[in-house]
């Protein structure tokens, strides 16, 4: 179909447009050596030849995406899998996720779509502070990532959500596709997940109609993610302590670059993916009154719920709350063993340990601190579950 030319600075690239990106990248070294690591004992030859016969981004999602997640799966975890029941796989919905892991979160959600029955995958929201070189914004746009602006100024930036927003809407209504975007704007280290406003308040900026009816026309499906382990925990820990004891810390891309890497190949262990009910039926519930600046808290504390609700809980959630709390009472109700906690506990002692002592910012590292960071991530999702389950 013919995608409007407004949109072609943060689209996807279309079939049509694959043969000369494929040249563009074959012709990378910084790609090449990416793929010699990931496919160490197959010839870049054979590896361009696959690429070349990818007539859709689909078929190279399929091609080569899928049986890498699969590996990779196999090797850095104990399983994954999505419980779609509330949502019908013949339908397209704008998949609204906390924010676990910088890239898998969107690639897993594509294998586990497929295999679950939907005939395509999610376009992906991908911010600009990702694409570190012109290869990377290449490969992402074969994969069905459209572009998130966030290094402009702030006239730029309202008319960059506002063409982003308008994206949105031309995907699920003309292209007939899914998307996929995290609830915030980069990851909540801590894991108290909740939806920003200005999310929801970007996303109703297209569309037509009321803000309730915006929201409708994206079949908005909030979905959670629940990992067992978070390979990048100590990372964020060490954020937590770079910003408190570094004044003007900030992220740098090779800081990206290394979360990136940690959180794709690191060990997870169990993985859980679960739709909660398509809000179209709950936002036309909503009385048509209620204030817009009341409304985007209100939809947005709904989202945060239904994610909430349905985590899938490991014993190391209940472990990390009672070490927080001095307390055994997850223990006295059959949540973990103390086989289960001592496992726990050794593999925090063991992940603060991978952080160095010593660093180019003179800072001590601190490991009660580290350890609370840690233990205050696994315990936030099991506060927040009980916590919606109780208002129902």
């Amino acid at each position: 179909m013919k995608i409007p030319s407004q949109y072609d600075s943060i689209r996807p690239f279309e079939p049509e447009e694959l043969p000369e990106v494929f040249e563009r990248l074959i012709a990378d070294e910084h790609f090449k050596d990416v793929i010699g690591f990931v496919y160490p004992d197959v010839p870049f030859d054979i590896i361009a030849s696959k690429m070349r016969k990818c007539k859709t981004n689909i078929e190279f999602q399929k091609a080569f995406c899928y049986g890498f997640l699969k590996n990779l799966l196999a090797q850095a975890s104990k399983g994954c899998d999505i419980d779609v029941t509330a949502v019908n796989v013949e339908k397209r919905y704008t998949f609204v996720s906390n924010h676990r892991d910088i890239v898998l979160d969107s690639a897993l959600l594509d294998i586990l779509l497929i295999d679950a029955g939907f005939t395509t995958t999610c376009e992906i929201a991908i911010g600009d502070n990702l694409l570190a070189a012109p290869w990377i914004e290449d490969l992402v746009r074969i994969n069905k990532s459209f572009i998130v602006k966030r290094s402009a100024g702030m006239r730029e930036m309202l008319a960059a959500s506002k063409l982003m927003s308008e994206y949105m809407h031309f995907v699920i209504s003309d292209k007939n596709d899914n998307i996929w975007i995290a609830q915030r704007e980069g990851r909540a280290k801590d894991s108290n997940d909740r939806t920003q406003q200005s999310i929801l308040k970007m996303m109703a900026m297209g569309g037509n109609g009321s803000v309730v009816d915006r929201l409708m026309q994206l079949h908005v499906v909030p979905l959670s993610i629940s990992y067992e382990f978070d390979p990048c925990d100590s990372l964020k820990a060490w954020e937590f302590q770079l910003k408190r004891d570094v004044p003007g810390w900030k992220k740098t891309k090779q800081d990206d670059l290394l979360s990136m890497r940690t959180g794709i190949m690191g060990y997870k262990g169990r993985i859980h993916y679960h739709c909660a009910p398509c809000i179209d039926g709950w936002l036309q519930t909503l009385g048509t009154d209620i204030p817009k600046t009341d409304l985007f808290g209100i939809v947005a504390g709904h989202i945060d719920d239904e994610i909430f609700r349905n985590y899938r809980l490991f014993p190391n959630n209940y472990i990390a709350s009672d070490l927080l709390e001095g307390s055994t009472r997850y223990a006295g109700a059959g949540k973990y063993s103390e086989e289960e906690k001592a496992v726990f506990e050794n593999y925090i002692l063991g992940q603060i340990a991978k952080l160095p002592t010593d660093n180019r910012f003179g800072v001590s590292r601190d490991d009660a601190y580290l350890r609370e960071c840690m233990l205050v991530m696994y315990a936030n999702p099991a506060k927040n579950h009980l916590e919606a389950c109780s208002r129902g």
